[in-house]
C-alpha cells in the first residue's frame, strides 16, 4: 500500500502508474498474442470473430464493473482519511457484490450469445467462430470479475505492485496456453477462449493465496467468513459513485458495438483490421488511462485527506506528463503503422487499411490523453457524473453520428470512421477541460478525515 497524500506530485503519479502501465501492458500483451495467434495459424475470418466479440465483452462487464470502480474511489477516499474501519466493511462489501454479480453475468452472457451476434449483423462466415469464442468468454465471467475487481480495490489503497505481479502471471500462462492449444492441440478460437479463462483464474486463486499468507501486508483483503458483511450503506454509496461510471462504461461499449456494426458492413477485411488495428490502438493510449487510474487515486486520498491543492498540482504533472508520452507514440504509429499491423496478418489489404487507422486517429492521442485525466480527478473525487455526460456527448452525439455521416453522405469509406474517433475526442477535450477549470468537483468529496479515529478501528498500515 502507498499514501500518495505526501511527496513530490509528480513523482508520486509516475511510481504509482509505472507498475499499472507495465501491468496493462502485459495484459494488452497477451490479448495481442490472442489476436497474433488465431490470425497467423487460424485464419483471417477467425481474427475478425475474435474481434467482433470485443466489444460485447466490455458491455456485459462495464456496469458491474463500474460499480467496483466506485468501491475503488470509496476505499481510496477511506484510506486517505484514515478511517479501517470502513475500509473493511467496503472490501467485505465488494467481495460480496463480485461474487453475485459475476456468477449471474456467466450464466445471463453464454445464453444470450445467439441475440447479441444478430445485433450486431456478424457475417454468417464468422458467425460458427465467433459463436464459440463469446460463449466460452462470456461463461467465465465470475473470474474475470474476480481478477479484475481484486485489482482495482488494491489501487484504491494505493497498491499498484500485486496486480502488476498478477498480470505478469496471467499474460505468461496465457501465452504458453494460447500456443499449446491453437498450435498442439488446434482448438482454434476456443482454445485461445480456453486459455484467457484459465489464466484469469489463476491469477485470481493466486491474489486469494497472497491476501490469505501470515504476515501479508493485504491483509485486509483477505477472503474471510468473517469479513464477509453486505454494509447497505456502503453498497449504497458504492452505487452512488459506480452507476454513472458504469453507465459510461455501458455507453462506451455500446458505441463500440455500433462502430463494430458499421465496421462489419465493408466485409471481413476491414473487420480484421480494425481488430489489428485496434489492439495496437489500446496499446498506444495505455499511458493515458494509467495515468488517469493513478489520479483517480491520488484524488481520492488527497481529497479524503483535505489536501485540494495537491491535487491541482497532480494534475498539472499529469497533463505534462501525457504530452510527452502521446508526441511520441503518435510518432511511432503514424510512421510504423503498416509494420505494426504487419505483426498479425500477412494480409496486404488488411494492412493497408489498419495502417490508415492507426494514421488517422495516432495524430490525436494527446486530446484523448487529456480528457482522460480531466476525468480521472472528478472520479477520484467523486464526482462521477461529468464524465458520463462526457462520453455520452463525445461518443453519441459526435463520434457515432460523424461516423454514419462520413461513410454514407461523404463516401469516405472506412477512413469515415477512423475519422470520426477524434472527432469525438476533441469534443470530450474540450467539455472536460472546461469542467475542470469550474472546480464544481471540488464539493463533491464523499469522505474526510475524521478528527479522531472510531472506537476499536486502527489506522490501515501504510
Amino acid at each position: 500500500m502507498k499514501d500518495l497524500t505526501q511527496g513530490d506530485e509528480a513523482g508520486t503519479l509516475i511510481s504509482f502508474a509505472i507498475p499499472m502501465l507495465i501491468g496493462n501492458v502485459f495484459q494488452q500483451f497477451y490479448n495481442m498474442v490472442d489476436s497474433f495467434v488465431v490470425g497467423r495459424f487460424v485464419g483471417t475470418e477467425a481474427l475478425a470473430a475474435v474481434g467482433v466479440s470485443f466489444p460485447v465483452i466490455f458491455l456485459l462487464i462495464s456496469l458491474i464493473m463500474g460499480i467496483t470502480m466506485g468501491s475503488s474511489v470509496l476505499i481510496s477516499q477511506y484510506f486517505g482519511a484514515r478511517d479501517s474501519y470502513h475500509l473493511s466493511r467496503t472490501v467485505g462489501t465488494s467481495y460480496l457484490f463480485l461474487g453475485g454479480a459475476g456468477l449471474a453475468m456467466s450464466i445471463l452472457g453464454a445464453l444470450a450469445v445467439p441475440f447479441i451476434l444478430r445485433i450486431l449483423a456478424v457475417p454468417a462466415s464468422i458467425t460458427k467462430e465467433a459463436s464459440t469464442y463469446m460463449t466460452i468468454i462470456l461463461g467465465g465471467m465470475l473470474v474475470t470479475f474476480g481478477y479484475n475487481g481484486v485489482s482495482a480495490m488494491l489501487r484504491g489503497v494505493g497498491d499498484s505492485k500485486t496486480p502488476l505481479y498478477l498480470l505478469i502471471a496471467a499474460s505468461l500462462l496465457n501465452v504458453v496456453l494460447d500456443l499449446v492449444f491453437v498450435i498442439v492441440f488446434h482448438w482454434g478460437v476456443a482454445g485461445v477462449a480456453w486459455a484467457t479463462i484459465l489464466a484469469q483464474a489463476c491469477s485470481f486463486l493466486g491474489a486469494m493465496w497472497i491476501f490469505n499468507r501470515a504476515g501479508s501486508r493485504s491483509a485486509h483483503m483477505r477472503l474471510e467468513r468473517s469479513m464477509l458483511t453486505w454494509d447497505r450503506e456502503i453498497f449504497g454509496t458504492m452505487l452512488k459513485i459506480g452507476l454513472p461510471t458504469g453507465l459510461q462504461q455501458t455507453l462506451v461499449s455500446l458505441g463500440m458495438m455500433m462502430l463494430t456494426r458499421i465496421v462489419n458492413q465493408f466485409g471481413p477485411a476491414t473487420m480484421a483490421a480494425y481488430t489489428a488495428a485496434a489492439r495496437i490502438d489500446s496499446f498506444a493510449s495505455m499511458p493515458a488511462m494509467n495515468l488517469s487510474q493513478a489520479l483517480m487515486t491520488f484524488t481520492g486520498q488527497n481529497m479524503g485527506a483535505g489536501k485540494t491543492e495537491r491535487v491541482h498540482k497532480g494534475h498539472r504533472a499529469a497533463i505534462i506528463i501525457n504530452s510527452f508520452i502521446s508526441l511520441a507514440i503518435t510518432l511511432l504509429v503514424t510512421l510504423a503503422g503498416k509494420y505494426l499491423v504487419g505483426i498479425f496478418t500477412p494480409d496486404a489489404e488488411v494492412i493497408h487499411i489498419g495502417a490508415r487507422y492507426l494514421f488517422i486517429v495516432g495524430m490525436f492521442y494527446v486530446l484523448f490523453g487529456t480528457m482522460f485525466i480531466n476525468n480521472g480527478v472528478m472520479r477520484g473525487a467523486g464526482d462521477v457524473f461529468i464524465p458520463m455526460i462526457n462520453t455520452l456527448l463525445a461518443l453519441w452525439i459526435v463520434r457515432i453520428p460523424c461516423a454514419l455521416l462520413f461513410t454514407r453522405v461523404f463516401a469516405m469509406g472506412s477512413d469515415g470512421i477512423w475519422w470520426s474517433i477524434p472527432a469525438g475526442w476533441l469534443v470530450g477535450f474540450l467539455f472536460s477541460t472546461w469542467y475542470y477549470r469550474t472546480g464544481r468537483w471540488k464539493t463533491k468529496v464523499l469522505v474526510r478525515r475524521p478528527a479522531a479515529v472510531p472506537a476499536g478501528a486502527e489506522s490501515p498500515e501504510m
